[in-house]
């Protein structure tokens, strides 16, 4: 039953890290949730949009890495590595991911100030003006949390299977 461990290690620290992600951006734009994605929850309030997206929008990631992260962690002739052990290089993921957000984020935010960008379509005319640079840059942190989680994944799963093997 460690493998389910695993799984449940992934999918809480995607969801913790969504979660928190989605505070933060929810506070810079609650637009690009209100407005940008289908209202689940009925709720326009903040703190329920990014509790609520946090989850929905992320436990999935943390399920798809742990199926490889078991493989990798559990496989070979070396001694099985436990949820414990991958939490280190997990936690180094989801710093990385932060770093990343947060650079993407300010820089959407100034390129939007600074090249007059807006938000495009029938979104934008939903979006106040005046929140078009803050929903460019929650946007931005957005993509670049999913990007580099599956960059950061696939950097992971290669060092657990080289440390694996040093074990062995």
């Amino acid at each position: 039953m460690s493998w389910l461990r695993i799984v449940g290690l992934c999918v809480s620290m995607a969801i913790g890290y969504g979660v928190l992600h989605d505070l933060v951006t929810a506070q810079v734009c609650v637009e690009y949730f209100s407005i940008g994605h289908e209202d689940l929850f009925g709720s326009e309030h903040p703190v329920v949009l990014a509790v609520g997206w946090g989850v929905v929008a992320t436990w999935y990631i943390g399920a798809a890495l742990a199926i490889p992260l078991i493989c990798a962690a559990r496989l070979g002739t070396a001694p099985p590595r436990g949820a414990r052990e991958l939490v280190r290089p997990l936690l180094i993921l989801l710093g990385a991911m932060a770093s990343c957000a947060l650079l993407a984020g300010v820089i959407g935010w100034w390129a939007a100030r600074s090249f007059a960008l807006t938000v495009p379509g029938m979104l934008g005319d939903l979006v106040p003006r005046a929140q078009h640079a803050h929903f460019i840059a929650v946007w931005c942190a957005h993509a670049a949390s999913y990007l580099s989680a599956v960059i950061g994944g696939l950097v992971v799963l290669p060092l657990v299977v080289w440390q694996q093997r040093q074990a062995a």
